[in-house]
């Protein structure tokens, strides 16, 4: 398979995480846009991994920095998001002021 499949695949993975963290107002929903954001870099990142053999394996491993980056960004957004949600019974990111001074 050629390399342009999964570049046009990472690239509209990408676009569709821009456009939810974009139009999105609930905080959970922009939290599942940015892991589509990273999920399209890991595909990038193994596709020119894959593509160019000569480098070893160096793009999977980055792809597993990412994944491991991503975990833990879920597990920290989400424990923000149920703190603000039990303070404000709301989870509307425009309403979110509380570290505005």
């Amino acid at each position: 398979m050629p390399i342009s499949y999964f570049l046009v695949l990472s690239a509209l993975l990408f676009s569709v995480g821009i456009y939810g963290v974009l139009a999105r107002q609930n905080a959970v929903l922009v939290l599942l846009s940015i892991e589509l954001m990273l999920n399209a870099a890991n595909i990038n990142l193994v596709a020119f991994s894959a593509f160019l053999q000569e480098a070893g394996v160096a793009g999977q491993v980055f792809a597993l920095f990412v994944i491991a980056v991503a975990a833990a960004e879920v597990g920290i957004g989400l424990a923000i998001v149920i703190l603000i949600f039990r303070n404000r019974q709301s989870v509307d990111v425009d309403e979110m002021s509380l570290m505005k001074w």
